[in-house]
């Protein structure tokens, strides 16, 4: 029987301690692999079946964040689907987003001028909902420091009020202990914390379909697409499918080779060892006099300060990100308690 560790062993081989996850994740080798099948299938004039590959990546991850598959639209961006949640709501609908959030996120909704866009700290969110907010956007963890929102406050302050919620998942799906049932829209790019590569990004929308216009809605789109790839659209798909994208085939070819490892490996395996990882850096920051941003619970970790480090850490091998000063370092299931120390020795005076 395999184990977390040999599992992993066999899928990653990274060259350097990479701790830059919140980034760009790396990819398993599998994944590599059904790429490249792809690929090479294609110049050969005999591709393999990608559609199907899409199939298979909305259904992981549907079961990866506890929904029907036929709530899950398959996609490329999230500023794309923001801009779908934004167009579908009323003149002077209050929207209440947190300072800092990430920018594909809150964007689509400051550039209706006909919306009211609130923003408040990310610990204010849920106090913050009040009569008359239509929608709360937030994501579920910060991209700038890993805080994690009070997502039970959250959905709690918004049904008290009537208004909507609608949850990035970017920076937690993969890790979080996070259902998506619990959120009327949860959208996530997929290739950070889920492994996949670039052109992956699901969207999750309530069982009625959320009120959502299929402004972009193309072949794919179709109850029957086959049948649908000739002047209107005459029947749109019953399901989340109809706001799905033209799928960016060869990533879908691979995305569904990496969320099932995440399948086999367990989320809350995979938290756990990331979290501890976390907790292992922050022991070593403040023995070293450093303070990070507080970020309880979650495996991205931001210390004020250090940002103008990263070019050396990156000349001694060790990948990270400057994030406004910050450095920003995430641990993910390939990390070890050796690029741990690693990043602590390269950082010690």
């Amino acid at each position: 029987m395999e184990t977390f560790e040999s599992l992993v062993r066999a899928e990653f081989a990274p060259k350097n301690t990479y701790l830059n996850t919140a980034s760009t994740g790396l990819m398993p080798a599998r994944t590599v692999a059904a790429m490249h099948t792809a690929v090479e299938a294609s110049a050969a004039g005999q591709p393999t079946d990608m559609f199907a590959d899409v199939e298979a990546a909305r259904a992981a991850f549907a079961r990866l964040t506890g929904v029907p598959a036929g709530r899950v639209a398959a996609g490329a961006s999230v500023a794309v689907y923001s801009g779908l949640i934004a167009a579908s709501l009323p003149e002077g609908a209050e929207v209440l987003t947190a300072e800092g959030d990430f920018s594909s996120l809150v964007n689509p909704f400051h550039i209706r001028p006909d919306l009211k866009v609130r923003t408040v700290p990310l610990e204010r969110v849920a106090e913050s909902v009040r009569p008359g907010t239509a929608l709360v956007a937030v994501s579920a963890a910060q991209s700038a420091d890993g805080r994690v929102a009070d997502l039970a406050a959250i959905r709690a302050a918004a049904r008290e009020y009537g208004a909507r919620t609608y949850v990035d998942a970017s920076q937690a799906a993969g890790w979080l202990d996070f259902t998506a049932d619990a959120h009327d829209y949860v959208s996530s790019v997929a290739f950070k914390w889920l492994l996949c590569p670039r052109g992956v990004t699901f969207l999750v929308v309530p069982e009625d379909l959320g009120g959502l216009p299929s402004l972009f809605a193309g072949w794919v789109a179709g109850e029957h697409p086959w049948d649908a790839c000739y002047g209107p659209v005459d029947e749109l798909a019953h399901s989340a499918r109809r706001f799905d994208e033209s799928p960016a085939l060869f990533s879908y070819a691979g995305a569904r080779r990496s969320l099932a490892l995440l399948e086999e490996l367990g989320v809350d395996a995979v938290r756990a060892h990331d979290l501890a990882l976390a907790d292992r850096f922050r022991a070593g920051l403040h023995s070293l006099g450093h303070e990070p941003v507080p970020s309880p619970g979650s495996p991205i970790v931001s210390v004020p300060g250090l940002g103008h480090r990263q070019g050396e850490l990156s000349d001694a091998g060790v990948q990270v990100s400057d994030r406004a000063g910050n450095l920003r370092a995430a641990f993910h299931l390939y990390n070890t308690p050796a690029d741990v120390d690693r990043l602590l020795d390269v950082l010690s005076p």
